[in-house]
C-alpha cells in the first residue's frame, strides 16, 4: 500500500439523514462546524437530505422530496409549456 495517501483528518463522522433523522457513523475527511453526541461520544456532524435509509431505490417506497420548492417551480414551468401547446 502507498504511504501517506489518506488525508490527515480522516476520522469518524456522524451523518444525519434530515428526512427521517437516521444517523450513521462512518469515516470521512469532510469538514464541519456542528457536532452530534451518539451513545455518549461526540462526533462531527454532516446533515444530508437523503441516504440509503430514505432513498426510494433502497426503501421500495416512492417519496417526493421537495427541496426549496423545486417541484413547484418545475410544475409551474411544465404547465406553461402545456398551455402553449393547447
Amino acid at each position: 500500500m502507498k504511504k501517506d495517501i489518506h488525508p490527515k483528518n480522516y476520522r469518524l463522522v456522524a451523518f444525519k439523514d434530515m428526512s427521517n433523522d437516521e444517523v450513521f457513523i462512518t469515516k470521512s475527511a469532510v469538514t464541519t462546524k456542528e457536532t452530534l453526541e451518539v451513545d455518549g461520544v461526540e462526533y462531527p456532524l454532516i446533515k444530508v437530505e437523503i441516504s440509503n435509509t430514505s432513498h426510494p431505490f433502497y426503501t421500495g417506497k416512492m417519496k417526493l422530496v421537495d427541496t426549496a420548492g423545486r417541484v413547484d417551480k418545475f410544475m409551474t414551468k411544465y404547465k406553461k409549456h402545456l398551455d402553449k401547446k393547447n
